[in-house]
């Protein structure tokens, strides 16, 4: 991509230009804000550097690219760590400086800037480049100080202190000297008071005189003055005031892979400086699609609609899908709408919008249409509409045409309020998958964090890493694990499900090797985790495999972790919760306990919070539960398993009267469910309708709730757990011919997660 770089003369920003080179961008503009006034030195503000502005002037001979700068007119009025287009704010400075520049050289699509911890500045330069159509590109972004210090020194970045602002650091001593004559006293300070040692904290700020970017010249400093602002007597604050300076032209001008020169740029300005006037009365609006027009197109269709909800009052899941399959479908784009329309309409009705939700899975019949489904779905969930975070989102491919469920299939999990904390990286880096578009890293609500789904895309390339399935599942689990970490937790230690989605262009010979380094890689890990630090509570988790036709980017494996993230101190007393309305008979519907139940079932608990439970039911647990009604009909023999309606509808018995106990037993009710989800193989052979209503008329007998709006059917080429990966993934692919007593697998599967605060 060509780049316009955000430079503020410090080391942040000139190493983070070479390290846009390093990954094969092109450098062809810089973009600088400075103080209105010349002779002041710094601005009381949160974002700009300002110090040692009147020398940035010289880095567009010194690089031999052109230089865009503006005074800052604005101030800070919008202090909320979100950042919203807010007129009068010195953001707005930085709008139409990028403005201006993309207006001159209309090939830029990226911009570069130095953050590395700052969530207030990467925040507010990724709503400008939103707003703008740019990347934002901040390849420093999360990475280790001191490693990043110690590179950029060794890369030879020259650069001196023009500020200090903390214990141990004296303006007297310590202003104008080299970061590699203070490196190893930064380090001594970070033992001694724990200072950020690249400055990070506001400790120091520095103006870069050479680097290998500078291939026509370097900045020599022949005169600077002390200027003390605080002569407190633990951290004094002091900046240098540059008075002399000039250019020590280089002895031969290299070129710094292509960087120099643009053919969208005149040579001749090449080393020219412009600055960039106006005011900030543009307002800039996106356009949607009317209100009337999507409601008009959800009248006409309505009739095909399926909406389910589970029972929780503050948290639950709605789900929707076209319900029509004897008539062909409109396409993507109309599904999409009519499905985000109806969760829409359905969270007015409850008084909410999507800035309620925590998660949304979707789900289409072709991958080829990714770019569709997007350009649609934006039209719906927005930064504007979602003020406090978007959702966290997984996308992958369904079989959903083949069980008339039309192109498009919504799920989202909804909360009553706003209490959820959202990390949502736009910038591409070096930590993890950005996350460009309008949905979020992960959404962390109530102690449970919900990830995104991560495939194995290398970061600062965003590209799918070479070597197969297992590499691509290592990378995501890395990519995952720096999630975690922004929130105090680890994959390892921290996950109650981990969901694997496999394409089913993985070899069979190759999925148990998929297995295999997940477990391996998760134990490895955590043995790792523990010896750094200590954790109150470790979780086994519940492995989950469910094989697709395909996954973004032709991915072959997608991740998504859901963890227990607890908060700092417990209060929560223990409570007692009137369970009357569980009361489970020791025999109902004639299934009694069996030693052969708990084979069936995984469960991950944390006491008075969560119950997350697995349920899967293979060809021998089928043939254990048909066996014990050996008068089922045995007419209209299901044509892959061999499962007769009636043999299917004791199953469906069998689900709902064990979940019903399980439940029970670690004192949760049905209003507990946050989300019931269904994994239903296509091999079945049954129809989702007949299955739909088999679960609803068990839910309504047994546990005397509406079943019809309570469970979502999730249509899969398979699923399994990581005991039976293998059966339950190759033969619910191929469809398992032979009658359940002989051991294959029936392929259903069944997973729901409880919670309560």
């Amino acid at each position: 991509m060509k780049v316009v770089a955000l430079v503020s003369g410090g080391k942040d920003s000139c190493y983070a230009m070479m390290k846009c080179i390093q990954y094969g961008h092109q450098i062809v503009a810089l973009a600088n804000l400075m103080p209105a006034d010349d002779s002041v030195d710094e601005l009381d503000s949160y974002m700009y550097q300002t110090v040692g502005h009147q020398i940035i002037v010289s880095y567009a001979e010194c690089m031999g690219l052109p230089l865009f700068r503006r005074r800052i007119q604005g101030s800070t009025r919008h202090q909320k760590l979100s950042y919203r287009m807010t007129p009068g704010d010195e953001v707005e400075d930085m709008f139409i400086l990028l403005n201006e520049v993309k207006r001159q050289i209309p090939s830029v699509t990226a911009v570069s800037s130095g953050a590395i911890a700052s969530d207030y500045q990467r925040l507010r330069v990724e709503s400008v480049c939103s707003r703008l159509g740019l990347v934002s590109l901040g390849y420093l972004w999360k990475q280790d100080q001191s490693l990043l210090l110690q590179e950029m020194i060794a890369n030879d970045i020259k650069a001196i202190t023009v500020k200090v602002a903390a214990m141990g650091l004296n303006p007297g001593k310590h202003l104008g000297k080299e970061l590699a004559f203070l490196e190893s006293y930064l380090h001594k300070l970070k033992e001694l008071y724990g200072i950020n040692v690249c400055g990070e904290g506001g400790e120091y700020e520095t103006l870069t005189l050479d680097c290998p970017l500078f291939v026509n010249a370097r900045i020599v400093l022949d005169e600077f003055q002390v200027v003390l602002h605080s002569a407190d007597s633990i951290a004094p604050v002091g900046v240098l005031h540059p008075l002399a300076f000039h250019l020590e032209k280089k002895e031969a001008s290299a070129s710094l892979n292509g960087s120099q020169r643009t053919e969208d740029f005149c040579g001749e300005k090449a080393g020219s400086v412009f600055e960039v006037k106006g005011d900030h009365t543009e307002i800039h609006k996106a356009t949607c699609q009317s209100v009337a027009e999507v409601t008009d197109l959800v009248k006409v269709t309505n009739h095909k609609i399926h909406i389910s909800r589970t029972k929780k009052d503050n948290t639950f899941s709605i789900c929707c899908w076209l319900q029509d399959p004897l008539k062909t479908s409109a396409g993507l784009q109309e599904d999409i709408t009519i499905g985000l329309k109806q969760i829409e309409l359905q969270l007015v009705s409850y008084g909410f919008g999507w800035e309620h939700v925590l998660y949304i899975h979707l789900y289409i019949a072709d991958m080829n249409e990714f770019a569709t489904a997007n350009e649609t779905y934006v039209r719906f969930i927005t930064q504007e509409k979602c003020p406090f975070g978007v959702p966290s989102r997984s996308t992958i491919e369904l079989p959903l045409l083949k069980v008339g469920m039309g192109n498009a299939y919504i799920e989202v999990l909804v909360t009553n309020d706003l209490s959820k904390r959202v990390l949502h990286v736009q910038s591409i880096s070096c930590w993890a998958p950005s996350c460009i578009g309008p949905y979020s890293q992960a959404t962390l609500h109530k102690e449970i964090l919900h990830m995104a789904g991560q495939l194995g895309l290398d970061p600062p390339t965003m590209t799918l890493c070479n070597g197969g399935p297992t590499a691509e599942l290592e990378q995501a689990l890395e990519n995952s694990e720096a999630v975690a970490k922004c929130f105090n937790g680890s994959i390892s230690t921290s996950t109650i499900f981990f969901v694997m989605y496999c394409s089913s262009r993985i070899p069979e010979s190759e999925r148990h090797k998929v297995q295999d380094k997940l477990e391996t890689f998760v134990k490895q890990m955590r043995v790792s985790h523990l010896e750094e630090r200590s954790t109150a509570e470790v979780l086994n988790p519940i492995f989950i495999y469910v094989l697709t036709s395909d996954l973004p980017k032709r991915a072959l494996v997608e991740v998504k972790p859901i963890l227990y993230v607890p908060e700092d101190s417990e209060t929560d007393e223990e409570t007692v919760q009137d369970l009357s309305c569980m009361k489970v008979p020791i025999s109902s519907w004639g299934f009694q306990p069996a030693d052969w139940h708990h084979s069936s079932i995984q469960k991950c608990i944390v006491r008075k919070k969560i119950c997350a439970v697995v349920l899967s039911i293979t060809g021998e647990i089928a043939t254990n539960i048909c066996s014990e009604s050996l008068d089922t009909d045995q007419n209209n023999e299901n044509c892959q398993t061999g499962l007769t309606e009636g043999q299917m509808e004791r199953v469906s018995r069998f689900c709902i009267y064990f979940l019903h106990k399980t439940i029970a037993e670690n004192n949760f009710s049905w209003e507990d469910v946050m989300n019931l989800r269904v994994y239903f193989p296509t091999s079945l052979c049954i129809s989702v309708e007949k299955f739909s209503v088999m679960l609803a008329t068990a839910f309504n007998e047994l546990a005397e709730i509406d079943g019809d709006s309570i469970f979502n059917i999730v249509p899969v080429l398979g699923v399994g757990s990581s005991k039976i990966l293998n059966t339950n993934l190759n033969k619910a692919e191929a469809g398992a011919k032979q009658l359940p007593r002989s051991g294959r697998n029936s392929g259903l599967f069944i997973r729901f997660e409880l919670c309560r605060s």
